[in-house]
């Protein structure tokens, strides 16, 4: 065996040298721009998922995700024999790789308990395929822990010695879909490893896609900074949130006020309201630190509290909306609704966790006749909470104007406030896209 110098060094080389293989376990809204920026910089990538379609898509040089153009991707496909990107799903590969870089998916069961069903099948894949000398980064968001706890034990139950035959990290990731400042390149990348050797490749790896690496401690502290950062927009966006309602009832507009405030230049960082949480993110990271903080007897209040004010959002929404259709003198039941926007925020195609799906199933408890808009989302997948089978309706102004009610979920670019305003009949409007309330100040509600 190589010595534990030359072994590290090696791997480093090949990572400068551009000619480690990189692979990518969930090729999703993290992975996929992840391979992008490793493509882009010279590496070859392979692609690991369980969905066997979205395999296909890939190596047809086909991006399923809106703001990511299929033409980063075509140009990377990987012909016979060659260096590039190829998608599988055969997890038999990951032997091949010299950096494998984690980014499944860590959602809640229904107990807002950590699923870790994800992070473990894919520990026990790369285990089964672990060889000497191969880098593995966790960038999935989970509880301070996991890396160390969970994962470390499977990868050297063979035998295997982290820090010596084998380099493991943590690495969060930081997307943020249709950000059109901020890519992955040039957000700091935050890394933590097992051992300082671990720390090192990971350095290595990750300083030759993005622009600032920061080191920290331990894997432990990567985990955490991953968690603060959701929980601190999770608790104030739920500040927000409470406001709104306080301010309804004192009938004052909260976003009147929250123009007003952030003129200050210092001491105030602007958060907004809406219908509830929506990604893949904030509304399910700070609970991942909630139920670990029960091991060392903790009660985490804060995120709890938030999180109460979050999940209730939508059931605000949908008071508003019954409220306002009563002082119309119009029932709930068998109202016909129009709600904009499916996604959980403007400008992309991603449902996932978006308040949207569940102002559409409360509406419909409630009886209402629900269809939606949304220029992103022709055709509503099945997610694993909910299945609304309905398709994009056509923002026409016959369309519009058959509708009881049009309640504004997502504040699309492509929305044209003065539009939705003229030919609706109520407007229930939770994003503020329409400020201006011209010749109709009656039609609209803010909620």
């Amino acid at each position: 065996m190589l010595s534990v110098l030359s072994l590290k060094e090696k791997l480093i080389s090949r990572i400068r040298a551009k000619e480690a293989d990189i692979g990518i376990i969930g090729v999703g809204y993290v992975g996929l721009p992840l391979a992008l920026h490793f493509l882009e910089a010279g590496f070859s990538v392979t692609g690991f998922d369980i969905d066997s379609e979205k395999v296909n898509r890939l190596n047809k040089g086909e991006s399923y995700i809106r703001h990511i153009p299929s033409s980063r991707l075509i140009r990377f496909i990987r012909l016979k024999n060659s260096r590039g990107f190829v998608a599988t799903t055969d997890m038999g590969r990951i032997s091949e790789m010299d950096a494998i870089l984690i980014c499944v998916p860590t959602p809640l069961t229904n107990k807002r308990e950590p699923d870790m069903q994800y992070i473990e099948n894919t520990g026990k894949d790369i285990a089964k395929n672990l060889r000497v000398g191969q880098l593995i980064s966790v960038e999935s968001t989970t509880y301070p822990g996991t890396t160390r706890e969970l994962l470390l034990p499977l990868f050297e139950s063979d035998g295997l010695e982290v820090g010596k035959d084998f380099y493991l990290i943590y690495s969060p990731e930081r997307e943020d879909p249709g950000n059109k400042k901020y890519n992955t390149k040039t957000i700091p990348k935050v890394v933590g490893g097992i051992t300082k050797d671990c720390l090192e490749v990971g350095v290595a790896l990750y300083s030759s896609i993005v622009e600032e690496v920061v080191s920290v401690s331990t894997t432990e502290v990567a985990e955490a900074t991953k968690l603060l950062e959701n929980i601190y927009r999770a608790v104030n966006i739920a500040l927000v949130n409470e406001l709104k309602t306080l301010f309804d009832r004192m009938g004052i507009d909260i976003w009147e006020v929250i123009e007003a405030a952030k003129t200050k230049p210092f001491g105030f960082q602007t958060f907004f309201p809406g219908p509830g949480l929506g990604g893949h993110c904030i509304p399910i990271d700070p609970f991942y630190l909630t139920w670990k903080a029960r091991e060392y007897d903790f009660s985490t209040r804060f995120i709890e509290l938030a999180g109460e004010i979050n999940t209730n959002m939508p059931y605000y929404v949908v008071q508003k909306t019954i409220d306002a259709l009563n002082e119309r003198g119009r029932s709930i039941k068998n109202a016909r609704i129009l709600l904009l926007g499916l996604a959980y925020k403007k400008d992309v195609d991603d449902l996932r966790e978006s308040p949207s799906l569940r102002l559409i199933e409360l509406l419909e408890e409630k009886g209402a006749i629900v269809d939606y808009n949304d220029p992103y989302i022709p055709k509503a997948p099945k997610t694993r909470r909910h299945r609304i089978e309905k398709h994009s309706v056509e923002l026409t102004v016959e369309n519009v104007s058959r509708y009881d009610c049009v309640v504004i979920s997502t504040d699309h670019t492509e929305y044209d406030p003065d539009f939705i305003l003229k030919h609706s009949n109520l407007v229930i409007d939770t994003r503020n896209l329409i400020k201006n309330y011209g010749d109709y100040p009656e039609k609209v509600k803010r909620a």
